[in-house]
């Protein structure tokens, strides 16, 4: 007999939260397996932070239900505030503090008794070990988001949520912090993150696209890809800017976006009117112009897939 699949780390079912007029998340069914990477993915105002507010149990939902690691949330918030970890956009972190202080107050905070092994664990494991009796406010963007990291893990939760973790890190704190959050998973826990990145959501096992509170796509970011509504065609031609803003008059709805010395050009027609995008560069004197239907990259599919969505008139609040 086969044993009963595990219950999700999260589960909502028309969850809804309300300010005023404005629904900031509406109606939100959500599904995250235990031990999954899950990304929640969207431009500024569609409502992720709301959502991540929501499950952590800082804001009360206006609607629906929640179960975060088999929890009620309107029932057991306290049960679940005691497993799980909260990165924040904001992190506080305590600048006269030193590295080594400021996860020992986030241990005493969490309760956590006889901290300093997996203090030690966790600064060897972030690479921050050289830098344990430093002052917080002395260390970099990406060494304090390391930093922050640590403390959200000091009580070894079973489900994370970072709230646009990598906003503001460099690139090569930017490459070192997913290795970081890859060794996390390596572990067993659930990482929910809200990024505006495609290319970090390109990383995750699943993802959701937001707009307006709503989700309006979720899968696999190849299951998403495969879901894109129409064509899109790289122009290539020796003026890429000046072609990239000739299309855009012409075009001014459809999806153009120059992609360094190339044009990615989306068209829900196909064939027929990218050869009419490449005639009338062709007569704007910008050729000669070689075109080629490429596979949609997973922003092709965020703005392609939007763009097929009724838009609601109540606007969203992060």
């Amino acid at each position: 007999m086969k044993s009963a699949s595990p219950e999700p780390a999260i589960a909502t079912r028309q969850l809804e939260r309300s300010f005023g007029p404005a629904k900031a998340v509406a109606g939100l069914d959500l599904s995250v397996a235990r031990g999954e990477l899950f990304g929640l993915v969207g431009s500024d105002g569609a409502g992720k932070s709301t959502v991540i507010r929501l499950l952590c149990g800082i804001l009360k939902p206006t609607g629906g239900t929640a179960r975060i690691l088999g929890f009620d949330l309107g029932r057991q918030a306290e049960a679940i505030k005691a497993r799980i970890g909260y990165l924040s956009q904001n992190f506080t972190l305590y600048g006269d503090l030193t590295l080594d202080e400021n996860i020992g107050f986030f241990a005493e905070l969490h309760g956590v008794r006889e901290f300093q092994k997996r203090r030690d664990e966790l600064l060897e494991f972030t690479r921050l070990t050289p830098f344990r009796k430093r002052l917080a406010a002395a260390l970099s963007g990406g060494m304090k988001k390391k930093l922050a990291l640590a403390c959200t893990l000091i009580h070894t939760p079973e489900l994370i949520f970072l709230d646009e973790p990598s906003t503001g890190v460099d690139p090569l704190s930017r490459g070192e912090f997913w290795n970081i959050l890859s060794g996390i998973l390596d572990q067993g826990v659930t990482i929910l993150m809200t990024t505006p990145y495609l290319d970090e959501a390109e990383r995750c096992h699943r993802i959701s696209l937001m707009h307006q509170g709503r989700v309006f796509m979720s899968g696999t970011p190849e299951e998403v890809k495969a879901a894109f509504p129409g064509q899109v065609y790289a122009f290539t031609c020796p003026r890429p800017a000046d072609a990239y803003h000739c299309l855009r008059r012409q075009w001014p709805t459809t999806s153009v976006v120059l992609f360094g010395d190339r044009i990615h050009f989306w068209t829900s027609q196909g064939e027929p009117e990218a050869v009419r995008a490449e005639q009338w560069l062709h007569q704007n004197q910008l050729g000669p112009v070689q075109r080629a239907p490429i596979a949609p990259s997973l922003e092709d599919a965020f703005v392609g897939l939007m763009s097929v969505q009724p838009v609601t008139p109540e606007p969203a609040r992060e």
